[in-house]
């Protein structure tokens, strides 16, 4: 639990260095007044893995409150992570690393995608998560790249 809410307050703060791009975004229900909600799908490249994009697709509440950013989205979203090239792990890449942040509400709650690398399989491993807890535990997705098997030691 401390360990969320640390996570949370770092995310506001100190969101890492990425790029992303939204991709679009589909309306799910139509509002009277303000924007309607959506689901929307953005693309996040890893800042230190070449050749590998993560898309996230998370709901986004419209609404007076959605439009002037102050609504909380719902913990609601689906990760694909692809290789768009050959990918190969830099030195010292560390074991566990959280990679990006996607602001959920105005300062509470951010979705924040982490790398992990499993070396026994020759793969990198990013998990998406909610840092607001849902009944108990975070809401969460899962996704993986596999890297090119350099010959090199299994610890990056």
């Amino acid at each position: 639990m401390k360990r969320l809410i640390a996570a949370a307050l770092l995310a506001c703060f100190t969101t890492p260095a990425l790029a992303d791009q939204q991709i679009g975004s589909v309306s799910t229900n139509f509002r009277l007044v303000g924007p309607n909600d959506k689901v929307v799908v953005q693309r996040l490249e890893d800042p230190k893995i070449p050749n590998v994009e993560c898309y996230a697709s998370f709901a986004q509440t419209g609404g007076v409150a959605g439009g002037i950013g102050v609504a909380t989205d719902p913990s609601q979203f689906a990760l694909s992570c692809i290789a768009a090239g050959p990918v190969t792990l830099p030195a010292n890449l560390p074991q566990k690393e959280e990679v990006a942040a996607i602001s959920a509400s105005f300062l509470f709650k951010h979705f924040v995608l982490t790398r992990m690398v499993d070396t026994d399989k020759h793969a990198l491993v990013y998990v998406l998560i909610s840092t607001k807890l849902l009944h108990g535990s975070p809401a969460n997705a899962v996704s993986a790249v596999p890297v090119a098997n350099t010959g090199t030691p299994d610890k990056p």
